[in-house]
């Protein structure tokens, strides 16, 4: 897994071994997001502020109706807010049409859910290269980029297997490196070990915590404590407002998260 550290994860204009806090990656200003329920409007947030720095790992909670997924969706692109800004690499993707924010997030987010999302008759290599196809990649650059992924998220050995034929753990890892494939500006988690054993689920933290080491913005959405430790900084959310916005000591290159 050492590997991780110089290879696979460096973003393409900011590569391993400069400041890592370098820009904004995500910048959001006074966003709302309000839902049509019946003759009224359900308003689930509430102008929200928020900066995320490049190479930060955030871990966004809150309880059930706090709008965490909500937020989730809008930062992931799936969504476009009702009012404010987001920019996010510098480009406001507040109004884009449908067709840019899927270009935007094959580019730029790599997602990871809790119940893996991953094609059921397809192997774990062409799962990982199917943003690659997306992307307009060839077959023999897909091929050896999916290779490379998943030898590092420590799957060398299970590349032909389909999904069926994997643990939950080893399904979350080819989840993860579909991810990355792309080498993407971020890394949205949502609830990444809600399926999984305790043990497997400090497996994938600690994956998570190599990832972010060799340089990736992380943010992952969890509503277990114990999982949003792992994070450096801690924004919470209550009735679709920033509740709380924590940062840890900045741990050194040393620390094992997860340990």
């Amino acid at each position: 897994m050492e590997s991780l550290r110089l290879t696979v994860y460096k973003h393409k204009k900011f590569p391993l071994g400069r400041l890592r806090y370098m820009d904004l990656v995500i910048k959001i200003r006074n966003i709302t997001r309000d839902f049509p329920l019946g003759n009224e409007v359900v308003k689930v947030l509430k102008g929200i502020d928020l900066d995320i720095e490049r190479g930060e790992y955030v871990a966004l909670m809150g309880p059930s109706g706090s709008g965490k997924s909500t937020l989730m969706n809008l930062l992931g692109c799936l969504d476009t807010p009702t009012s404010g800004s987001y920019l996010l690499n510098g480009k406001d993707v507040s109004n884009m049409s449908d067709d840019e924010l899927a270009e935007i997030r094959n580019k730029e987010i790599g997602f990871v859910f809790q119940t893996f999302n991953l094609l059921p008759r397809t192997t774990a290599l062409e799962n990982v290269a199917l943003p690659m196809v997306y992307a307009g990649a060839s077959k023999k650059d897909r091929t050896e980029r999916a290779r490379e992924v998943l030898t590092n998220v420590g799957l060398a050995d299970r590349m032909d297997h389909k999904p069926n034929q994997l643990s939950g753990g080893q399904r979350q890892r080819v989840a993860v490196g579909r991810a990355l494939v792309n080498r993407p500006s971020i890394i949205l988690a949502d609830e990444p070990t809600g399926n999984l054993d305790s043990k497997t689920s400090e497996e994938i933290m600690k994956l998570f915590g190599d990832i972010h080491k060799a340089g990736n913005t992380v943010i992952l959405v969890t509503h277990e404590e114990e999982i949003a430790e792992n994070a450096h900084r801690i924004i919470r959310l209550r009735d679709g407002m920033v509740e709380s916005d924590t940062k840890k000591q900045f741990q050194s290159e040393g620390a094992r998260v997860g340990q």
